[in-house]
């Protein structure tokens, strides 16, 4: 299935090559990609900062299609998303490369690769979709480097979901123009977006991006779509957790997207060109997670920690505990099949099932030749 291209181009390396449709021929003679803020502009054979989309014969393509970095299946809460399918297991993948350059990025070694090798697995659409049907994984996630940047693949891989009865999941830093973003979501059923910070200037340094496109993302989300989201922020020691920026993006939050929007603060470790950062202190969690409930927020978790409490779902209403997890296992549930508090009837927001899932906190490698 390649929507978005008349036929795939093979390469001596074996990487799959189509064409793509977001881009614009300048007045210089380079194309200039418009399918993020980016809008990387590129001589014949140069690739964008992505590393994955570049200029091939006067066009944009994508060079990743097909091509993964791996398979496995994953509690949905590590994406993470606790109001979307709880206890159920997720079949997650991605390919190489990023559109952001976050100095303090946890999987660079996917994201920030420069390897094809890295690439290890390849999968059509219609296999990765059979797969995940097959492993009774009820969603698939598009995850590890962000899947706007292999935007034709993902869109593919969910049309094929979509038809084997199975969702998608983005896990997306939302650093997308609207018109690509239109489309993209369109086929997505949820997503986790990572709002890094409510400050430019830390955006601009440590990412090489800037917050108000990933703002955008975040409203349009809540006001065109249909698609379920939760909101996920690393909290990193002396960059991005005083209580001035936490209290006006949780205020933001709450004003622009609503109580109902489920944020994760997250903690910390030192990770690529951030390693003389100290992990994020508990504490630090806590006291984000109290602003955030002050200013109104319904949905807050504690998320890199072992914390029963501040991991768990409350009723917004009674306060009983709604879902109890400990780490990625659930261990209580108080729902109705409506999704309604079973102590005092109030609505719990997120989709569920009549019951939870049983996956656990597993992680399970998938090779999928065998779905081929």
């Amino acid at each position: 299935m390649l929507i978005f291209g008349e036929k795939s181009i093979t390469n001596p390396r074996n990487t799959h090559v189509v064409p793509t449709r977001y881009w614009s021929l300048r007045g210089d003679g380079r194309i200039q990609c418009t399918l993020c803020p980016r809008e990387c502009a590129l001589h014949e054979g140069q690739q964008g900062l992505c590393f994955v989309r570049a200029n091939q014969e006067g066009r944009i393509v994508l060079t990743t299609y097909g091509r993964s970095s791996g398979f496995c299946i994953d509690p949905i809460e590590k994406k993470p998303l606790n109001h979307f399918l709880p206890g159920t297991p997720i079949l997650s993948f991605g390919t190489a490369g990023c559109n952001l350059t976050c100095k303090f990025c946890q999987n660079s070694d996917i994201s920030k690769s420069r390897e094809m090798d890295t690439l290890a697995d390849a999968a059509t659409p219609e296999t990765i979709a059979l797969a995940a049907k097959r492993l009774g994984c009820r969603s698939v996630a598009y995850t590890y480097n962000d899947p706007v940047i292999f935007h034709e693949y993902a869109i593919d891989v969910a049309i094929a979901c979509r038809e084997q009865g199975v969702r998608s999941v983005a896990v997306t830093a939302g650093y997308v123009h609207a018109d690509p973003r239109a489309e993209f979501y369109r086929h997505m059923d949820a997503a986790n977006v990572d709002l890094k910070s409510f400050s430019e200037n830390f955006y601009h340094r440590l990412t090489g991006a800037h917050l108000q496109p990933v703002l955008e993302t975040l409203e349009y989300l809540r006001r065109e779509t249909t698609v379920w989201f939760e909101i996920t922020t690393l909290l990193i020691p002396g960059e991005n957790d005083t209580d001035q920026e936490l209290n006006a993006m949780t205020t933001w939050i709450r004003e622009h997207l609503g109580v109902d929007t489920p944020l994760h603060l997250s903690a910390f470790h030192p990770a690529w060109k951030m390693q003389d950062k100290p992990p994020t202190p508990a504490n630090t969690l806590f006291r984000a997670c109290d602003i955030a409930r002050r200013n109104g927020l319904r949905y807050v978790y504690a998320g890199n920690i072992a914390d029963t409490k501040s991991g768990s779902t409350h009723c917004h209403r009674c306060g009983q505990r709604l879902i109890g997890r400990t780490g990625y296992q659930i261990s209580t549930w108080n729902l109705t099949k409506d999704g309604l508090c079973t102590q005092c009837q109030a609505p719990c927001a997120g989709v569920f099932e009549p019951h939870p899932g049983d996956w656990g906190a597993r992680r399970q490698v998938v090779r999928l030749a065998e779905y081929r």
